[in-house]
């Protein structure tokens, strides 16, 4: 699994959310508290948005404990809106490529969780993905697929609906094929403007994900990064967090519909899941 943060609101240092705090994104990149891997080493990635509609964008295959291109880049970097990921890779490659966020244009995502049989199924989640988006896939990792999944059907319009449809129809092809494994997402999208947050599991199980109002910006994490523990919101599962310029957070439910959801059943014995997935 991984660790993620997401900030929306008066310009700052990245390094205020992502370095400087007692259990900061790097600590946790090192030592998570919430998270089924406790080692997040597998690369780190930011992004974030400046003066051009389009977000910039660091990531490296390193890990982010030891990487001081990151630590430089977010004591220099002052943004109104940015993201951070450290990664434990589950089922693909520890590459550049791969590392989070993924953008495509303006739009930025990044994710915590896991396409249970992943590779069972890849080919046609990626045939999920329309020909006009499909030259953004760099890397093979299944959290772009479902980042570009979801920028074929209409996102712009909405955001958790894109969303849900593709896990549905993603579980819908883990079904056919007999794959019991979970698929897991605890995720972040953003056009540049509103931030989305969604927190979904097809098992009940769905990773953690925090919400911290401050007084001048929110923050969306994987887990808390400081002392404050009763600051920090647990955002509900199967539940969508928007929040827009105004900076009003509006919580929805989120998921695909129940028709559409197989419940993926754990292998028990040896205390795994059966099939791995691959963030």
């Amino acid at each position: 699994m991984c660790r993620l943060l997401a900030y929306l609101g008066a310009p700052t240092f990245l390094s205020e959310h992502v370095e400087r705090p007692p259990r900061s994104l790097i600590a946790q990149s090192l030592t998570a508290a919430e998270a089924k891997t406790v080692t997040q080493g597998d690369g780190v990635g930011i992004g974030w948005y400046g003066e051009r509609p389009e977000p910039g964008l660091y990531r490296e295959a390193r890990p982010a404990w030891s990487d001081e291109n990151l630590r430089g880049l977010c004591r220099q970097i002052r943004a109104g809106l940015f993201f951070a990921h450290v990664r434990a890779a589950t089922g693909t490659d520890a590459s550049r490529a791969n590392c989070h966020p993924f953008a495509d244009d303006r739009h930025l995502f990044m994710h915590n969780g896991q396409i249970g049989g992943y590779g069972r199924i890849r080919r046609r989640v990626e045939a999920l993905i329309d020909d006009r988006v499909y030259p953004a896939r760099l890397g093979t990792s299944d959290s772009e697929a479902i980042f570009l999944a979801a920028l074929s059907g209409g996102h712009a319009e909405d955001p958790a609906a894109a969303y849900a449809r593709v896990l549905g129809e993603i579980v819908g092809l883990q079904r056919a094929q007999g794959i019991r494994a979970p698929v897991r997402f605890a995720a972040c999208h953003t056009d540049g403007r509103t931030l989305h947050a969604f927190r979904w599991a097809s098992d009940d199980r769905s990773p953690s994900l925090y919400l911290r109002r401050l007084d001048d910006g929110v923050v969306i994490a994987s887990e808390p990064y400081d002392d404050a523990r009763d600051a920090w919101e647990a955002v509900p599962p199967e539940r969508s967090v928007s929040i827009g310029p105004d900076g009003v957070v509006r919580i929805e439910r989120f998921g695909p519909s129940p028709r559409a959801v197989a419940v993926a059943v754990p292998q028990e014995a040896s205390g795994t899941w059966l099939e791995a997935g691959g963030v």
